[in-house]
C-alpha cells in the first residue's frame, strides 16, 4: 500500500523546520549507506546527532502520534527518529531496497523496516526534478507532494529519486516496524479501519448501521488480535 497524507505538519511548522534545516550543517549522504546503497547514492544528509535533527525529528514523532490516518495505516510498534536529506546539483539516489533492519542511532537495538516514510519540506514548485518513485504491483508511483505532506510505501519495494537538476528537495525519511509484519494484512486492516469510520460518519445514530459498525469492529480486532507481533 503507497498512502498520502496530507498536512503532517502545519505551515508554521514546515517554516520552523526549514529555518533549522537551512541554517544546518549538511555531510556526504554516503557516510551513513550500507555497502548497496552507498553505489546508487548521491545527496546530503544531517547528522543524526545534529541538534536540527533532533529539534525536528521530535516535532515529527509528535505530530505522528496525533495523525489517525497514519495510526491506522501504519499500526506502528516502533518508529525510528527521523532522518533528513537534501537533493541539489542533479543529486540522485538510484533504484534500491531498504535495509530489512536498522539499527536505532544511540540506543543500542534495531527495528525491523515494514514501512518506510518521506515527508517534504520543500513545495513542488521549489526544485525540479526529484521524485520518489516507488514500484509496486501497478507499475511505478512518482510521488512529489507539498512542504508538511508524508508519503507511506512497503519497504519492500524498490525505489528510487531522480535527479534534482534545479532547487533543493528538503524531506524527512524514517522507517516504522508496524505491529503487524504483512503489507497485505495490513492493508486490510486499514481499508476495513476506513469502512467502519465511514458507517459511523454517515449513518450514525441508525441502530441497524450502530449493530453492523459494532460487528465490524469486532472483526478488525479479532483480526489485529490474530496477526499482530508485539
Amino acid at each position: 500500500m503507497l498512502l498520502r497524507i496530507p498536512d503532517v505538519l502545519t505551515p508554521d511548522q514546515v517554516r520552523e523546520a526549514r529555518a533549522l534545516l537551512d541554517s544546518a550543517e549538511w555531510v556526504d549522504g554516503k557516510l551513513t549507506a550500507g555497502s548497496q546503497a552507498a553505489q546508487a547514492k548521491d545527496n546530503q544528509q544531517l547528522p543524526q546527532e545534529s541538534p536540527a535533527a533532533r529539534k525536528v525529528g521530535g516535532m515529527i514523532l509528535e505530530a505522528l502520534g496525533q495523525n489517525p490516518l497514519f495510526l491506522s495505516a501504519a499500526l506502528p510498534k516502533t518508529v525510528m527518529p527521523p532522518m533528513f536529506n537534501r537533493y541539489a546539483g542533479g543529486q540522485s539516489f538510484g533504484t534500491h531496497v531498504d535495509n530489512a533492519i536498522r539499527q536505532i542511532h544511540g540506543q543500542g537495538h534495531s527495528i525491523r523496516t515494514d514501512v518506510s516514510a518521506t515527508l517534504f519540506f520543500a513545495e513542488p514548485e521549489e526544485y525540479d526534478g526529484g521524485e520518489l518513485c516507488v514500484e509496486d504491483t501497478y507499475g511505478v508511483q512518482k510521488v512529489k507532494l507539498p512542504a508538511g505532506h508524508m508519503v507511506l510505501y512497503p519497504s519492500t519495494s524498490l525505489h528510487h529519486v531522480t535527479p534534482v537538476t534545479r532547487g533543493a528537495r528538503v524531506s524527512s525519511f524514517f522507517w516504522i516496524q508496524s505491529m503487524i509484519r504483512s503489507d497485505e494484512q495490513r492493508t486490510l486492516l486499514f481499508d476495513l479501519d476506513l469502512a467502519i469510520q465511514r458507517i459511523r460518519g454517515e449513518l450514525g445514530g441508525q441502530s441497524a448501521a450502530d449493530q453492523s459498525a459494532v460487528q465490524l469492529t469486532g472483526v478488525y480486532h479479532n483480526l489485529l488480535r490474530q496477526w499482530a507481533e508485539l
